[in-house]
């Protein structure tokens, strides 16, 4: 991280003070206020608008009673955080695990500010979840949570206010859940006050892929610029979720061979290829462990218990998993595994210490904000489909998707470029996000 000026210096302060123990937060806030020296240099009125952009517009934390198939009464604690609407209705992700905190909240909604600025579509920042987890509840327990949990929450919602969407712990079937009780508790079928929808009922084609098939149109987009492609190439992915699926499923579409990907109780390595319909089995269908893939595919494909896949040769990684997954450490073996571009497939999964690592040794290293923007692009598709009764095709949304995931690569590299950072996917995101987010505050006037 470059050494914050003074003005810079001081809001950051203002942020630990008044923030304190969110220790994520706070990393999401010093990674941007890094690169923003430039800008206040050139753009000295864009100053008053950074503080104002540290601080939420609105934060919400609330009980979440739910009564167990054992007839016990549960209590979790809900949260959204309503970040910044300048650019559009708050837009971002309900996360549902027992990692969730105010902190983590707080960093996804600031990250998603920037994130959602880079698409050039109409939506400002936020998100949300619980500390509740998911795993090992019955369909029944899930649906009454979610249902107290939409109680809580549906007066904060709108299709032109706030307009969440999926994330861990929340896929198609809590997005149904939380749509049926908001319908039954407002008597309106306002298709656009939640996006993941089923297919069948509002959804969009091309939504339960878009974050891993973004991640690697931009990776792919970075091996452009040197006249490369996917062809050939080996590659790594942590995680064995809805992104590290769809990111398997798109590198091997493009020709490269996904020769690892992992879970929380380790990894697996596949020198054939990882076999995209039993990962989807194991991982979707069963819920099983990702040594039972091992165990299933047979042959040379092993199990390391333990780690994640930062020790497997390969020329490109997308990790998928979850923030600060990958470390500075991690980062020196990806590098010595011979990896030579990294793009976050999840939201800021590499700690300071890799980012740094990976400058020195000249790995090209896309942010989360800008690789990882496709699933965030493609429900404001969804929105857009909905606003206008409409539905696309999948081979259309697909289409527009990789338009989008091109544009905020090439507009990442054309800001770095000009405020002297060349190649620089870091500086070029956090900088491009920020000024048009910061214009429409200016424009605005106090807000």
């Amino acid at each position: 991280m470059t050494e914050l000026n003074k003005q810079l210096h001081y809001i950051y302060d203002e942020v630990l003070r008044r923030n304190p123990g969110e220790a994520e937060f706070h990393q999401a806030v010093l990674e941007v206020l890094s690169s923003l020296g430039p800008v206040v240099a050139k753009h000295p009125q864009y100053t008053s608008v950074i503080q104002r952009m540290c601080e939420p517009e609105r934060q919400i934390i609330f009980r979440v009673p739910w009564v167990d198939d054992a007839g016990n009464v549960q209590i979790n604690r809900g949260f959204r955080v309503e970040f910044n609407s300048a650019l559009g209705p708050f837009k971002g992700g309900l996360r549902f695990h027992p990692s969730v905190y105010i902190g983590i909240i707080k960093f996804l909604g600031f990250e998603q500010i920037f994130k959602n600025s880079l698409t050039g579509l109409p939506i400002g920042g936020g998100k949300g979840g619980s500390d509740f987890d998911p795993k090992g509840r019955s369909d029944g327990e899930i649906m009454r949570f979610c249902q107290s949990f939409m109680t809580e929450l549906y007066r904060h919602l709108g299709e032109y206010t706030d307009v969440p969407a999926g994330d861990i712990g929340v896929g198609g079937r809590e997005i149904g859940y939380l749509f049926g009780q908001y319908k039954r508790i407002t008597n309106r079928y306002e298709s656009g006050v939640l996006t993941g929808k089923g297919l069948s009922w509002g959804g969009s084609q091309v939504r339960t892929e878009a974050t891993g098939y973004g991640a690697v149109f931009f990776a792919d987009e970075i091996l452009k610029t040197s006249g490369d492609s996917f062809e050939g190439k080996r590659a790594v992915v942590s995680g064995s979720g809805n992104v590290a699926i769809y990111a398997i499923e798109k590198i091997h579409q493009l020709g490269g061979t996904v020769v690892a990907c992992s879970d929380s109780s380790g990894y697996v390595v596949d020198e054939k290829g990882i076999d995209l319909d039993l990962i989807k089995e194991i991982k979707e269908v069963k819920r099983e462990r990702i040594e039972a893939y091992a165990t299933a595919r047979g042959g040379d494909t092993k199990f390391v218990s333990g780690r994640l896949t930062w020790d497997v040769p390969c020329d490109v990684a997308v990790p998928s998993a979850t923030q600060n997954e990958l470390t500075g450490e991690d980062a020196a073996r990806l590098v010595k595994a011979g990896g030579k571009i990294v793009a976050e497939g999840a939201n800021m999964p590499c700690t300071p210490d890799a980012v740094k690592v990976f400058a020195e040794a000249g790995v090209k290293f896309a942010p989360g904000k800008a690789a990882n923007a496709g699933g965030v692009a493609t429900s404001a598709l969804e929105m857009q489909q909905n606003a206008s009764r409409d539905s696309w095709s999948f081979e259309y949304t697909e289409q527009r998707l990789a338009t989008i995931m091109r544009g905020i690569h090439d507009r990442c590299l054309a800001t770095a470029d000009e405020y002297g950072a060349p190649g620089n996917y870091v500086v070029g995101a956090n900088i491009a996000g920020f000024i048009q987010v910061a214009d429409a505050m200016l424009a605005m006037g106090v807000i």
